[in-house]
């Protein structure tokens, strides 16, 4: 699997570009404020064709760039439900503190859209992507999983989720804006996070990759969570 991610924008937003191999079809992660050129760029260096654009959350620097690239290559942007009027609305999000960065412009929902649904499978770019429903940063948050298919020549698979928001290397996603609560946030890493296996990857919306063993005996965030560190134990 092909993944080419950079930081984009004032807020230094990952943006990730992930596809089967170079030269086939691409979904676009969280494309924010100033991502299109790079998105550009990426897209011509592996020959790659977008077909969807994947947000894991609402907020505008994940999501400024979204309408431009989809109409631009005619394809359709996803978003959980609960964060679909960010597109739109983006203020809505990000509150009065942070609603002059808008100013006077005007955002509007890409020609096609098509909302995440927890618990499915999407089949996008030669890839299955597992969508799960974690509030706490916003409520639309989404954890996305491909499942990357074995290496041919080694027969080995390295399991990576594109975690937006929720979890970061040695830190958590933010509650203070309107739709957070850091309650449903420690909730949603609990029982979507925390019983992955050690070795998966998380690649978050901001700051380097870790994976679920690093945070789950380093992320000072969440040491007063379930001790599960074997597999399934949440909620049992």
């Amino acid at each position: 699997m092909l993944i080419a991610g950079f930081p984009a924008g004032a807020f230094q937003t990952n943006c990730y570009l992930v596809a089967s191999a170079p030269g086939s079809d691409a979904v676009v992660i969280d494309p924010g404020q100033d991502a299109a050129p790079q998105v550009r760029a990426a897209l011509a260096e592996y020959s790659l064709t977008p077909v969807a654009v994947f947000l894991t959350h609402g907020h505008l620097d994940h999501t400024w760039n979204a309408q431009e690239l989809a109409d631009e290559f005619s394809m359709p942007v996803y978003i959980h439900a609960d964060d679909r009027p960010m597109l739109t609305d983006p203020g809505m999000g990000i509150g009065s503190a942070l609603s002059s960065m808008i100013g006077d412009l005007e955002f509007v929902e890409p020609e096609k859209v098509i909302e995440f649904v927890d618990g499915e499978d999407v089949d996008v770019a030669g890839l299955r992507w597992s969508v799960d429903h974690a509030p706490g940063h916003s409520r639309g948050s989404v954890l996305l999983t491909p499942d990357v298919p074995a290496d041919p020549d080694t027969g080995e698979t390295v399991s990576v989720c594109f975690s937006g928001d929720v979890l970061f290397n040695g830190s958590i996603g933010r509650t203070d804006l309107p739709g957070g609560s850091h309650q449903r946030l420690l909730d949603s890493i609990a029982a979507k996070l925390l019983p992955r296996e050690d070795d998966q990857v998380i690649l978050p919306g901001h700051g380097p990759q870790t994976t679920i063993g690093a945070e789950r005996t380093g992320n000072p965030f969440l040491v007063d969570l379930p001790d599960i560190k074997k597999k399934g134990r949440f909620g049992l």
